[in-house]
């Protein structure tokens, strides 16, 4: 398909899809109701103006409370002194800038090539990629937290690493599953940054025992080890690897323990390659990925960790693989089985994007040769990236021209450019449902959402 190449055209053809992508977001994705948004408000509303415990809040009607470390629900406080609804707009617009963030490191110093048009198509794209959705739809954190981490890569790549580590170790204080890029600033010898992020969290998380000594105690010695606070582990939407053997009925440690110990050593042999290639790209996104994995509980909308993978996968020529692995993103397939995952046909299905997951850790291009040169970037100047497949949006903020690095780069195993790694060197919690209410904590659907049906007792 080709795309128009008159201003009237394209219009067109953006209010269409648009037209098309608000059609499906309102008819087929469950709408989630700010839920998450909702315990983070409850939760800092009645520390602060009712003097209640920060873990002791659930929502009304619900056993679903506060799971993430205490710094999160300080950092979260200006939110007890908004209205509800000004609390979600502010989330709205943060998770906005956080994408856009994203997308600017992911796409480098060519982002301005592509246009209204090309951005258009981008945001049709992403506004049909599951996880991302449901990042927006429950009021969640992730966008936030990635941004952070992808800022630290950026520095790094840049060579303007002395503030590197402050994102990673903010994103670690406020949740627990970033603090793995802290282990691969270790494998990839920064150490100064390594320090800085390992500093950061500490003083961070040390700041919160001061501000709620109690709530600190209570996490670290009891919740943090207590995963039913956060769902139950063979729910369908528990997309990690202790998710897939908790619906085969699996549930004892030392098995799990064994997978999270292989995909260690598989994330730190293909993201040491990646460093010494220069490919920071692919090395955040191999962390990102294994995160994903070796978490005991990762929710669909955490996936959206693998947004950098597409960016790989188009930046070395894969644009239709990228797609086809986005398409399956975007498809919500794993409800399928959300009432029985057993069987051949359960334990593929269900565990989709659990293989989707593993499949780029194994695989994920890294060290590529530089100047490669996509047809979409051959035809930039007279056409915009054809809109037929999810390729294409991702296409259209990772593609771009890389610039020899030198002989001062391929030495180092640095990055020689702007951009998370798009110019390297020569070398190469709970996630509840809309309405919890409902029988099935569900928007309007009997498809269930992160949280479980039934809930574990408070």
């Amino acid at each position: 398909m080709r795309t128009p190449t008159t201003d009237r055209g394209r219009i067109l053809l953006v209010l269409a899809l648009a037209a098309t992508v608000t059609v499906f977001t309102a008819t087929v994705p469950l709408l989630r109701d700010w839920f998450d948004l909702r315990v983070y408000y409850g939760t800092v509303h009645t520390w602060l103006h009712h003097g209640g415990r920060i873990y002791d809040y659930h929502v009304p009607g619900t056993t679903y409370g506060f799971t993430y470390p205490p710094f999160a629900a300080v950092s979260m406080a200006p939110m007890g002194y908004l209205g509800l609804g000004t609390a979600i707009a502010a989330a709205l617009v943060l998770n906005l800038v956080a994408l856009a963030v994203v997308l600017r490191i992911l796409a480098g110093p060519g982002w301005r090539r592509y246009g209204w048009f090309g951005w258009a198509l981008v945001a049709c794209g992403l506004a049909l990629f599951e996880p991302l959705r449901d990042t927006f739809s429950f009021g969640q954190v992730n966008l936030l937290l990635l941004a952070l981490v992808l800022g630290d890569g950026w520095l790094l790549s840049t060579g303007r690493g002395r503030w590197a580590g402050v994102g990673i170790g903010l994103a670690a204080a406020i949740k627990l599953t970033p603090a793995l890029f802290i282990g691969l600033l270790l494998v990839a010898r920064r150490w100064k940054a390594a320090a800085v992020a390992t500093a950061v969290a500490l003083a961070a998380t040390g700041l919160a025992a001061l501000v709620v000594p109690g709530a600190s105690k209570f996490y670290w010695t009891q919740a943090m080890w207590d995963t039913t606070r956060v769902g139950r582990l063979d729910y369908v939407s528990n997309q990690s690897l202790q998710g897939v053997l908790a619906r085969l009925g699996e549930t004892g440690r030392p098995l799990w323990a064994t997978a999270v110990l292989l995909v260690l050593c598989v994330w730190a042999v293909r993201v040491r390659r990646a460093v010494v290639a220069g490919d920071w790209t692919a090395a955040f996104a191999l962390t990102g990925l294994t995160a994903c994995l070796i978490s005991p509980i990762t929710w669909v909308h955490h996936l959206v960790w693998l947004l950098p993978s597409f960016a790989v996968l188009v930046r070395a020529g894969r644009p239709r693989i990228a797609g086809a692995l986005y398409a399956v993103m975007c498809t919500s397939v794993v409800w399928l089985w959300f009432d029985d995952s057993s069987g051949i046909d359960g334990f593929l299905g269900s565990n989709t994007y659990t293989w989707v997951t593993l499949g780029l850790l194994l695989w994920l291009p890294t060290g590529q040769a530089e100047g490669i040169r996509l047809p979409l970037k051959r035809r930039a100047a007279t056409t915009a990236p054809a809109p037929s497949t999810a390729a294409a949006a991702i296409a259209a903020v990772s593609a771009q021209p890389g610039p020899s690095s030198g002989t001062t780069a391929a030495a180092t195993g640095t990055a020689a450019g702007p951009g998370l790694g798009l110019v390297r060197n020569a070398s190469s919690e709970p996630t509840g449902s809309a309405r919890p209410a409902a029988a099935k904590p569900q928007s309007s659907s009997s498809r269930a959402s992160s949280y479980t049906v039934k809930p574990p007792p408070a």
